[in-house]
């Protein structure tokens, strides 16, 4: 071989006016301007050897349709079309659709034409976010707002869910269905301002819509506003009864978090609790007006610059008139909300630590005590299953009370002895520390008077280290 092959393809340059040297039109052997075997060719090819009519069936366009034509390039148009410049958009015929018109186009968003006119229609962007608005069961991706930072992940669904139960938000969270900023999120995890949170499919059932009876409303109001202990403008705190739930759960329709929809200010802003009590224990429960104050006030609980104090009645008296309890407790049942905590061990699966301090303040006959609890952690169900761990679990306790051959004192009654005595948080506005004390409840005060003990006396759990 004599010297190299004549290069077939279209990669090297061409002289201007599309011709080759010497004055050869390029491709001047066959119609076209696209590869030697287009696509359109050979679906002509195809159809004559089915013995149908290509011109019927070709996608691209025909031969008697003259195609549209395409914009100008950067370079310099050959002599022969400078004078006449092409239309500038025209319309494809009826019958067959045109070769611009079929082709799908190589841009991600349509251009504006020559004369500036932007594109006619929603972009990409916004038809991708008017699909998901409209998909009220689908996937949706949150944006997390300033007065939302510091939130748990479950309370801040709980909070833009209402209707959603606490139990369904603690299923999302343990089956890893939530995402943080791409990543798999926990139901302790705290959430930052601007973080983007991508929740499943719902599935939420359709809320009623009928209005609020004003009465109820009304009642509910007035319900609350006798449990209020402390109030300004940022926050109040509840004297929470015996018995009245903190959140709705599976079975609750009366709980506080539900009738603080009847205090509901002119401005739309709806108070929005701050921590959780169990059902069965009394006392002080912080309630925040504004979103800003509920992150705030959350932040000082997450920080532990939040005081609290529990009063008890146990069984027995313990031998060490003050003490330390630390130790690990984990779910027994992982999936169950409200289920018995264990202790655990180190390492043991979603066990979390735990640490409370006791003092003895009075005590009956060796068989009752007044015990001052002041826990450092909040654990799920803390100072009772740690009360009962030293063994002297709470009286009236149905899930920790396990005392073989003990008798219940005559007049007092069989419930839980828990009271949240006093809380001392900075206030979220002024950083003043509040200081709060919720009095007995009924069946409480009737147990103090019963066995002589008196709520007026020193509580030693004071002076106990904060950590």
């Amino acid at each position: 071989m004599k010297g190299r092959p004549p290069h077939r393809g279209s990669g090297g340059k061409r002289p201007p006016g599309g011709s080759r040297p010497g004055g050869k039109p390029a491709f001047a052997s066959r119609p076209g301007t696209g590869p030697r075997t287009s696509a359109l060719e050979a679906a002509k090819r195809a159809a004559r050897n089915r013995g149908e009519d290509a011109g019927e069936r070709a996608p691209w366009g025909d031969a008697d349709v003259t195609p549209a034509p395409r914009p100008p390039r950067a370079r310099k148009p050959a002599p022969d079309q400078a004078e006449t410049p092409p239309p500038r958009r025209p319309a494809p015929k009826a019958a067959t659709p045109t070769a611009a018109a079929s082709k799908p186009s190589a841009h991600k968003a349509p251009s504006p034409d020559r004369s500036g006119a932007p594109p006619v229609g929603p972009t990409r962007r916004e038809q991708r976010a008017a699909a998901s608005a409209t998909l009220a069961s689908g996937v949706q991706t949150l944006t997390v707002a300033p007065d939302e930072a510091g939130m748990r992940i479950d309370r801040f669904l709980s909070v833009r869910f209402p209707q959603l139960p606490f139990t369904r938000v603690q299923s999302l969270v343990r089956k890893g269905e939530l995402r943080v900023d791409g990543k798999r999120a926990k139901a302790a995890d705290r959430l930052e301002p601007g973080s983007s949170v991508r929740v499943p499919p719902l599935k939420l059932d359709p809320q009623p819509d009928r209005p609020r009876s004003p009465a109820k409303a009304a009642n509910d109001a007035e319900f609350l506003r006798s449990l209020i202990l402390y109030e300004d403008a940022d926050m109040m705190i509840l004297n929470k009864p015996f018995g009245l739930a903190v959140q709705g759960g599976s079975g609750t329709v009366r709980h506080v978090d539900g009738l603080l929809e009847a205090l509901t200010g002119p401005d739309g802003q709806r108070p929005r609790l701050v921590h959780r009590l169990d059902k069965d224990t009394a006392g002080c429960l912080i309630v925040a007006k504004t979103r800003l104050a509920a992150a705030t006030l959350a932040k000082s609980f997450r920080s532990r610059a939040a005081r609290k104090i529990y009063w008890a009645l146990v069984a027995g008296v313990p031998r060490t008139r003050q003490g330390r309890v630390s130790t690990y407790l984990a779910k027994d049942e992982p999936t169950d909300a409200d289920a018995r905590m264990r202790v655990a061990k180190h390492g043991d699966e979603g066990a979390s630590h735990a640490l409370t301090y006791y003092a003895t303040v009075d005590q009956a006959a060796q068989k009752l005590a007044w015990l001052s609890l002041k826990p450092v952690t909040g654990r799920t169900h803390q100072l009772r299953a740690h009360a009962a761990h030293i063994g002297h679990p709470i009286v009236g306790d149905p899930k920790y009370f396990e005392v073989e051959n003990w008798e219940l004192p005559g007049g007092i009654q069989n419930r839980l002895h828990l009271l949240a005595r006093r809380i001392v948080i900075p206030h979220p506005r002024t950083g003043q520390p509040v200081d709060v004390s919720a009095p007995l409840p009924p069946h409480m005060a009737q147990s103090w008077n019963l066995l002589g003990f008196d709520a007026a006396r020193y509580d030693p759990i004071v002076e106990a280290p904060e950590a």
